[in-house]
């Protein structure tokens, strides 16, 4: 009788040991990482939330991994098992530390990086690089652990490198100019950049072998990285997200121009100071630009929060101009362009032999 109820202990403690592990791990992850979350809440601190949620899923593992081993000191078992047993566990807790490494490095890049204006948000490329050095490391450290040598493996990443970089000259280009992107900070995820008349938008992301952008309609620009450093391109939100607004408007001869800009200046102003996405303490100015064909031309310069908000700024500053104008009977002039007929009873005119549009003299009509 005895004997089998230590029998039946043997059996029950290692079971009971492992599901004690599953229980805890269980009830920390649902309950004590939650209750501290609370509390990290309350601190304002944005770094503990980044600590518990690395964290995640990883306790149970080690709770779990925690009563396994304390199950196989309850009982005997062949050495070679022991040995198989010990080794497992230990690759598993390396794995899930550099998980969570690799979670908290990452966590706590975007969270620095993003905290100023001239700190670059995260981007996927380098968020991959950082995740991809560690788990390097990890994987590393958990073969050298179980005895196997990483000396031969090495060599033999060395020698395949360079196979492999000849293969792959066209990613390893765009690879390096992500990371160059990246390390300048020229351009930043977030910016509104243009490299063509069509190619420009908002970059959303830098990635491995291209950067993607976004249009004002909301359609994704895919850019090789190599194409963007070898490219003139123009970024509207360096060195400042503000910008002037240049807009070019005409006003007839018979205009006072005294007149006209003081009433220019005062419509810009109230645009300035009501306009969601206008910049209120910037004092807009004209200037006049030059004698046209049927107006003198001048240029309002207004000021903006963002590239974007060109849109509204615009719009607003148009629809009261003009609204403005008519009240005060400045005249826009219509494009006027005069039109030319041959005297009647004019033979037909043919060009002679060898004429060239662009260096023959203007033949001579009258003006209707």
């Amino acid at each position: 009788m005895t004997a089998s109820v230590l029998e039946i202990v043997k059996i029950v403690i290692p079971i009971a040991l492992v599901a004690l592990g599953f229980v805890g791990g269980y009830v920390f992850e649902h309950r004590v990482l939650k209750r501290l979350k609370s509390i990290a809440d309350r601190t304002g601190w944005q770094g503990y939330n980044i600590i518990l949620s690395s964290l995640r899923g990883m306790t149970l593992l080690w709770f779990a991994s925690a009563g396994i081993f304390a199950a196989t000191l309850s009982i005997s078992l062949e050495p070679w098992l022991d040995i198989l047993l010990q080794k497992i566990l230990l690759a598993l807790l390396l794995g899930s530390a550099t998980i969570v490494i690799a979670r908290l490095a990452v966590g706590f890049i975007q969270f620095y990086g993003g905290r100023g204006e001239d700190t670059s948000p995260l981007t996927s490329l380098f968020e991959n690089l950082t995740k991809l050095v560690i788990f390097s490391l990890g994987i590393l450290i958990i073969i050298q652990s179980l005895g196997i040598s990483i000396t031969p493996l090495l060599t033999a990443l060395g020698i395949g490198g360079v196979s492999i970089g000849l293969a792959l000259q066209n990613t390893l280009s765009n690879l390096f100019s992500g990371l160059n992107i990246i390390l300048s900070k020229k351009v930043r995820p977030g910016d509104y950049i243009q490299l063509e008349p069509d190619e420009e938008g908002y970059v959303t992301d830098v990635a491995w072998r291209y950067t993607v952008i976004r249009d004002i309609p909301g359609n994704l620009i895919v850019i090789p990285n190599s194409k963007i450093v070898s490219s003139t391109l123009k970024n509207y939100t360096l060195p400042e997200r503000s910008m002037l607004l240049p807009l070019e408007v005409g006003v007839s001869y018979e205009s006072d121009l005294e007149r006209v800009e003081a009433v220019t200046l005062e419509v810009a102003r109230e645009v300035m100071a009501e306009v969601p996405g206008g910049v209120p303490d910037y004092d807009p100015l004209i200037r006049y630009r030059d004698f046209g064909y049927f107006s003198i031309n001048f240029i309002i310069y207004l000021k903006i929060k963002e590239f974007y908000d060109h849109l509204i700024v615009r719009h607003e500053f148009i629809k009261r101009l003009h609204r403005r104008y008519r009240l005060e009977n400045i005249e826009l002039p219509f494009p006027i362009r005069s039109g030319y007929v041959p005297e009647q009873g004019d033979p037909p005119f043919r060009f002679p032999r060898g004429y060239s549009i662009n260096s023959s003299p203007q033949k001579s009509h009258r003006k209707l």
